[in-house]
């Protein structure tokens, strides 16, 4: 996501997010939302896109497939984010390169049919706002909207120390 011509550092991302309204949990729900990385020298940017991620569904308050991924022989399945070294696979070295080669050989050991993640309204950084937490990571993806059909996420994952940002762009209803 470029603002003013240029990639956000953190400190312009979390000066941005703070800047948004509050969306409320119901206006992203019954919805598919196509996602998309913030650069923003994290090292998490790129990782997602590299595992042909390609965003959430939002099905009700306690059903939610928080990382959806483009297969190889299916269109989209759904990932057990609980099966995923997120934070050992940001110093993994080549990760964008070998990522797309390996992601859809261990998909048929990752994906799943249940959802993993709950929508709640949190209060996170002063402002009540959608979250979804997910259920077997400590992780909270922070919401706040852009537009009606587009929203900043902010991934709290404990005990990371820098915030990773990622935008939603609401796609089809469920």
């Amino acid at each position: 996501m470029r603002h003013n011509n240029q990639y956000l550092k953190t400190h312009d991302a979390i000066e941005y997010f703070d800047s948004l309204r509050a969306i409320d949990k119901h206006e992203m729900l019954g919805f598919f939302w196509r996602g998309e990385g913030i650069d923003t020298d994290h090292p998490m940017d790129g990782m997602l896109e590299s595992s042909r991620w390609w965003g959430k569904a939002f099905i009700s308050e306690n059903e939610v497939h928080p990382l959806i991924h483009r297969g190889v022989f299916k269109e989209k399945f759904f990932v057990n984010p609980a099966l995923l070294p997120i934070k050992a696979a940001t110093h993994l070295p080549l990760r964008d390169i070998l990522a797309p080669l390996l992601f859809p050989l261990i998909s048929p050991f990752i994906s799943t049919r249940k959802p993993k993640a709950r929508m709640r309204m949190l209060e996170f950084r002063g402002t009540l706002s959608a979250a979804m937490c997910y259920d077997r990571k400590p992780i909270n993806d922070c919401f706040r909207k852009i537009t009606d059909d587009c929203v900043i996420g902010w991934m709290d994952f404990k005990g990371m120390d820098q915030p990773y940002f990622f935008k939603l762009n609401r796609d089809q209803a469920l």
